[in-house]
């Protein structure tokens, strides 16, 4: 991974520097939030690990400004134990996690695990792929091809490319698709660059939308749903994702964001268990995180907390089985819709603007 740490301690810098570098990571450092800043818009980096106090500019007020920003970044806010309770906060408001001075090397290689783990979640099992090409295969099968939001090179026959339909509402994607499955025998549909109806509309709309979509047309055609894992959110990945396995899980969402919770939750499907063993299943040693995450699922209906054991609510065993459903999608197309991280190639030429997003999500 691409690794920027930032810290106004200089000997504390390197120090992480060094391990994380040591690992194989690329790592690059900084002493200030406002070169943070300017290093992220000039290079291409994954992770931030972030002091919490720092002159002029703080660790809170620097990861509202990268969430706002870079929302796919994950953020690890550096914290003493003194302040715990601010990297809580830091958590409310988007931080990926934290880590406490001084800091042990298992716990930073156990951060830096989770981070794999996300990415690894949010590009689904599938891989990569490039929605031309794709568009393209299916042709050669003998089916004609709707390809959204991606503009081939050249022509290829079989395949009509258009823009995706930008309108008031999501109705107007998803009039889009259905019209051209009821207008074709055998009709196949590849959407490329999804994340841009972020830009115009609420996650939740879009996620519905898709839902709505593959539900009238299952049966009828294969559907590939690209997106560009650069320029979403986690949620709104997971909010895609969930869409296209089932759309009646958007309640919890926030939940299964975060590797942690998902660690909980499927350590709790097999039984009620104590805080002590939830913590050894988590992987962690750290009461108020574990608390943080804990009362999250607790808030969001999915555990349930009584006589100092947890066990899952009847919406968490909903939630696993959900979460074992997107862990393999995309692996197989035998199912007829996918969902991929989209994989640049010489075949195509994307509509709209590339490279890392600017604005919010």
């Amino acid at each position: 991974m691409r690794i920027l740490v930032v810290d106004d301690d200089a000997v504390f810098r390197e120090e992480l520097v060094t391990l994380l570098s040591d690992w194989g990571h690329e790592v690059e450092s900084v002493n200030s939030a406002a070169k943070a800043l300017e290093a992220l818009e000039i290079a291409e980096f994954d992770s931030v690990f972030s002091d919490v106090r720092m002159p002029r500019m703080n660790g809170i007020e620097f990861l509202r400004q990268v969430r706002e920003r870079w929302p796919r970044m994950y953020v690890v806010m550096i914290t003493g134990y003194a302040t715990v309770e601010t990297a809580v906060e830091a958590m409310k408001l988007g931080a990926f996690d934290y880590l406490r001075k001084p800091f042990r090397a298992e716990s930073v290689q156990h951060l830096v695990e989770l981070i794999q783990e996300e990415r690894a979640f949010s590009l689904g099992a599938g891989g990569e792929r490039d929605p031309v090409r794709l568009a393209e295969r299916w042709a050669k099968e003998h089916r004609e091809v709707l390809l959204l939001g991606v503009t081939p090179k050249r022509p290829i026959p079989g395949v009509t490319a258009n823009d995706l339909p930008f309108t008031d509402s999501s109705v107007g994607f998803q009039e889009t698709i259905l019209r051209f499955f009821e207008s074709h025998t055998r009709p196949a549909v590849v959407v490329g660059g999804i994340e841009r109806l972020f830009t115009l509309h609420r996650s939740e709309e879009i996620a519905q939308a898709l839902g709505e979509v593959l539900e009238k047309v299952e049966g009828r055609g294969p559907v590939a749903i690209g997106f560009d894992p650069g320029l979403l959110p986690d949620r709104a990945v997971l909010e895609i994702r969930a869409a296209v396995s089932a759309a009646r899980v958007h309640g919890m969402l926030g939940a299964l964001s975060n590797p942690l919770r998902r660690r909980i939750l499927r350590r709790l499907e097999e039984g009620p268990t104590s805080f002590t063993e939830v913590m050894r299943a988590a992987g962690i040693d750290d009461s108020p995180k574990l608390s943080f995450h804990l009362r999250t699922l607790q808030e969001d209906g999915l555990i349930l907390h009584a006589e100092e054991m947890y066990r899952l609510s009847e919406n968490g065993r909903e939630a696993v089985r959900v979460l074992k459903e997107v862990d393999d999608l995309g692996a197989k197309e035998e199912g007829r819709v996918l969902l991929f991280p989209i994989r640049s190639g010489d075949g195509m030429g994307r509509s709209g603007s590339g490279g890392r997003s600017t604005t919010g999500a």
